[in-house]
């Protein structure tokens, strides 16, 4: 076999002729219009791998930066104060679980700590995807879904449900805490949005969201009932505690906000979980 006919021969030969190929364009003229778009796909070759290495390294402290933040929100929702306390120590009063959606039951063989809903909502394999019956606008729901509890003396005190869906321009992203009986709200907090500055990102506005505790979500047959009205809710008038103030000039994020309440705590979501969780705690 001649020499140049060998795969690593003929390989180099083809890397010299590119690398020949490439020096005479770096030897063009300055005003030569090669030489311009040469440079041009060269650095625009150096700043993509350089923005890639840089993701790439940096994914593990955003992970748990975003670990971090998650629980010191369900840490605030939960009502626990962290005085003297580190992050961890406070996270370790609250009970982590996860949860069948379609049974209710909580599941004993997974880490709910390595959990993502949002990865399973990408998988087919771990959600169900929602056709018709899509309120909340999220298209595929996880199969599994992380809940917490906080108990005090041996006895249920909260119980906190991770919560999204469609708001007007951006999925909102919030924890839903609701008192032993299952259906009384204690606590609302809206951790990530990206709706109207000012309008919709009121959503996640402590004067808003101070309207929530007290307020029943779910009536005395199981039924999703809460709301968020366009205007002021009258304290006077009948199902006022089904009610919650509208965002004013936000009519879509706070429809956003009733359809994913009402998703969430229905049949498809965390329904089965409430009405289980209700029942054993009628038993003991």
């Amino acid at each position: 076999m001649p020499a140049d006919s060998h795969p690593q021969a003929q390989s180099a030969a083809r890397a010299g002729g590119l690398l020949a190929r490439v020096t005479a364009v770096f030897r063009l003229p300055n005003d030569d219009p090669r030489k311009t778009l040469a440079v041009a796909l060269v650095l625009c070759l150096v700043c993509s791998v350089v923005v890639s290495a840089t993701a790439v390294s940096l994914r593990p402290l955003q992970e748990r930066n975003a670990a971090r933040a998650l629980k010191s929100e369900v840490i605030k929702v939960a009502g626990l104060d962290e005085a003297g306390m580190s992050l961890e120590q406070a996270f370790q009063q609250i009970e982590q679980r996860l949860v069948d959606l379609e049974t209710g039951e909580f599941v004993e063989d997974a880490d709910p700590m390595s959990y993502s809903y949002r990865d399973a909502a990408k998988d087919p394999a771990a959600s169900s995807a929602l056709e018709e019956a899509d309120p909340a606008g999220i298209r595929r729901r996880p199969d599994r879904m992380p809940v917490y509890l906080v108990r005090r003396d041996g006895q249920l005190e909260t119980i906190i449900l991770p919560v999204y869906g469609a708001g007007l321009w951006s999925t909102m992203h919030g924890l839903l805490a609701l008192a032993p009986d299952g259906r009384t709200a204690k606590a609302l907090t809206f951790y990530e949005q990206r709706e109207t500055a000012g309008l919709g990102s009121e959503v996640a506005g402590e004067r808003w969201l101070s309207e929530w505790p007290g307020k029943v979500l779910i009536d005395e047959d199981g039924e999703p009932v809460i709301e968020v009205v366009k205007g002021n809710v009258d304290p006077d008038t009948p199902n006022a505690e089904h009610r919650v103030d509208g965002l004013s000039g936000a009519t879509l994020t706070s429809n956003g906000v009733t359809h994913l309440m009402r998703f969430w705590l229905g049949e498809q979501g965390y329904g089965p979980f409430l009405a289980r969780l209700s029942d054993d705690d009628n038993r003991s």
